[in-house]
């Protein structure tokens, strides 16, 4: 079985890389990290104009009509580059929730928006520290109306649209829907939250009798919630696999052009073993992403399992790279002009943006459990 990508995809990822070589060095990505702003819009818009954002939307709905292994190498490179725009809540979350649940309606009314960067969209799904569950959404939509607070929601403060986990009545599971709502609405309250990574704007959002319609059936959200969320993590992934990449060239390139006692710190054991560790960790987790990857592009019956894989080793490959990284670096490695710090907020953001790493072991060994029992 043949795990590489196409050469249409590499001619895609390369376009990319171009283009965010270009437009989103570390120099641009700092510019948002030093300022008020949510995101880049002139790189957002960049990659809009390329088309990227609507790379896996169908073509009727204004979409380029490509697929999830498009989507997979555009998340690498957005990752390598700490890339600061709202790509994966309006593509890898919105987009993607409205093309699997949304009807005919809401899919015109909606992706053509998306795909063009006219609008962003999210998904607004916990309401506080805690990762969603049956249990724990308050957020209630009753005859059309929502009310509630939906915190932290990415991207929440320039999204035009959400899609939000909701409780239309009941017991557990099917208590949960989803819901579409235009976060434009006058009812609507959006304020700033802060993060470890303020180049990916977070806010909270509170709902107060917001006009909303359901999207899907009533009673399946938490089921549409998981399926959307799977493919998410695969897409994540890819983006903490180009990151972890980048911070392990970031600390070569430092470890063959610093020189300690004369010699480059590189050539010393120490920091070789670092290195070697980041790397093996980097290609687990690659090999990890494909078997993902695969599994989504083919919606196929493992996807949860292959989800979870490629979310846990992606998180700690990532985390591991970041982290060694600013050692690798020494003391300059911590200060504010130092560029590790970005790859290491931007890991950090990314191990929690779909749940914590434990959370996503649990669901693989529930995942695993049932797979036995069948």
């Amino acid at each position: 079985m043949n795990f590489d990508f196409s050469d249409d995809q590499k001619m895609l990822k390369d376009q990319a890389r171009k283009f965010l070589d270009d437009k989103c060095t570390l120099a641009d990505v700092r510019k948002i990290l030093e300022s008020d702003a949510s995101h880049d819009d002139a790189v957002w818009q960049g990659l809009c104009e390329l088309g990227f954002a609507g790379a896996a939307v169908p073509e009727a709905y204004g979409g380029l009509g490509l697929g999830a292994l498009e989507l997979c190498v555009l998340a690498e490179e957005l990752g390598r580059c700490v890339a600061p725009v709202p790509f994966s809540s309006s593509i890898y979350l919105a987009a993607e929730a409205l093309k699997l649940f949304g009807s005919e309606e809401q899919k015109l009314t909606w992706l053509p928006k998306i795909a063009s960067g006219e609008i962003i969209g999210t998904i607004a799904a916990t309401e506080g520290a805690q990762a969603p569950s049956p249990n724990s959404v308050k957020t209630k939509l009753s005859n059309g109306k929502l009310n509630g607070t939906k915190i932290p929601v990415a991207d929440g403060e320039t999204a035009s649209v959400a899609i939000v986990l909701v409780n239309t009545g009941g017991s557990g599971e099917q208590a949960l829907s989803l819901a579409v709502v235009d976060l434009t609405d006058a009812s609507v309250t959006r304020s700033p939250v802060n993060t470890i990574d303020p180049t990916r704007g977070h806010a909270e959002i509170i709902f107060d009798n917001t006009p909303a319609e359901l999207l899907g059936n009533e009673g399946e959200g938490w089921s549409a919630y998981k399926r959307v969320e799977a493919g998410a993590a695969v897409l994540v992934a890819f983006e903490q696999v180009g990151g972890a990449e980048a911070a392990l060239n970031m600390a070569k390139e430092y470890a063959l052009d610093r020189y300690a006692f004369g010699r480059q710190i590189g050539s010393y054991q120490a920091i070789k073993h670092k290195l070697a560790d980041m790397y093996v960790k980097l290609e687990l987790a690659r090999s990890n992403c494909y078997y993902g990857a695969m599994a989504l592009s083919s919606d196929a019956s493992d996807l949860e399992i292959a989800a979870a894989t490629a979310r846990i080793a992606a998180t700690e490959a990532y985390r591991f790279a970041a982290q060694e990284n600013i050692q690798t670096h020494g003391g300059i490695g911590f200060t504010w002009e130092a560029n590790p710090q970005f790859h290491y907020r931007r890991s950090k953001l990314l191990a929690l943006s779909l749940g914590s790493a434990s959370r996503w072991k649990d669901r693989l060994i529930s995942e695993l459990e049932k797979s036995n029992v069948a």
